[in-house]
């Protein structure tokens, strides 16, 4: 799904808890423990391009990618006031179409958890596939069915943050593991009344062993799964896992 204007204009500030410098900093450990220390690297739903610039700086060749207009056009502010070099393409992961190879791809903040459909997950493993280099590495990270049912569930969140509001309702389905998330940001305007802008969105989690046969099938030949932001395999009641799988 693709974040309209009304959340992309505030996403960076409601998801600093989610620590994204951090988890790119991360994601570029995992590149080094496996081999990748440069070349043309892919960041797969870039969004406002927060984590793009970390591997910007790290010296890779940046591509960022993203279905949302509105979260790329805050993208390309963001590089045009830092100067990072970075070629922004308006894409659907499903359809992801390069003009070549990259040695790595990047996927974070659970932006695979937004595919619902398996058939989809496939699709996007077997499209990275193609246009990964032979011994090229793909990171991603995916929140756990354990998130979804111990954590979300049917619970709700209100978070503030300086003229701002989000409201954050989710519903889980046990049959899919799917989380329905309703979200209300309410945003300060000048003449002090808020405005609000509300989005839906549906993430699904998805068993690790059932992730890594994707993989497998997409033509990875080694995968990895690791705790978040921990070198250490997977607790049981992990909330987000991270994957490594090499072409």
């Amino acid at each position: 799904m693709a974040y309209d204007y009304g959340f992309a204009s505030v996403y960076d500030r409601f998801t600093e808890n989610a620590e994204p410098q951090k988890r790119g900093r991360w994601a570029l450990e995992l590149l080094r423990m496996h081999g990748v220390t440069g070349g043309i690297l892919l960041d797969l739903a870039c969004g406002t391009g927060k984590i793009t610039e970390a591997y910007v700086k790290a010296g890779f060749d940046v591509i960022g990618a993203d279905l949302s207009e509105d979260m790329l056009d805050l993208a390309r502010e963001r590089f045009a006031a830092s100067g990072a070099d970075v070629l922004l393409l308006n894409q659907d992961m499903r359809e992801l179409d390069l003009f070549g190879t990259v040695n790595a791809c990047v996927c974070t903040l659970d932006s695979v958890n937004h595919l619902t459909e398996e058939a989809d997950v496939q699709r996007v493993f077997d499209r990275v596939s193609l246009f990964t280099e032979p011994g090229g590495v793909f990171v991603f990270d995916v929140n756990t069915p354990y998130k979804h049912e111990h954590v979300l569930g049917d619970n709700a969140f209100v978070y503030e943050d300086d003229g701002a509001f989000l409201v954050w309702q989710n519903f889980f389905d046990p049959a899919l593991c799917t989380v329905q998330e309703l979200l209300d940001v309410f945003t300060e305007t000048p003449d002090g009344t808020y405005q609000r802008d509300s989005d839906e969105i549906t993430e699904r989690a998805y068993p690790t062993d059932r992730l890594i046969s994707m993989l497998k099938t997409a033509g990875f030949s080694g995968v990895s799964v690791y705790g978040d932001l921990t070198d250490q395999p997977p607790a049981d009641t992990e909330e987000r896992v991270w994957f490594v799988a090499v072409k």
